[in-house]
């Protein structure tokens, strides 16, 4: 095996923080669970009606 030490990471970032990272992260949380409520409700009332339709 080859004696070398281990690979370099550097623990600071590169580029500067995002002033608005934190921001952008919560609307797109949000976004994506008000997308998933609706296609929860969408679905659950599709059920619904196609259990009172088979069941006339």
């Amino acid at each position: 095996m080859l004696n070398r030490p281990p690979p370099y990471f550097p623990q600071g970032q590169l580029s500067p923080p995002d002033e608005k990272r934190y921001r952008k992260f919560k609307l797109t949380v949000a976004t994506i669970s008000v997308v998933l409520l609706l296609i929860l409700a969408g679905a659950g009332y599709g059920i619904y009606r196609l259990l009172g339709w088979l069941l006339q």
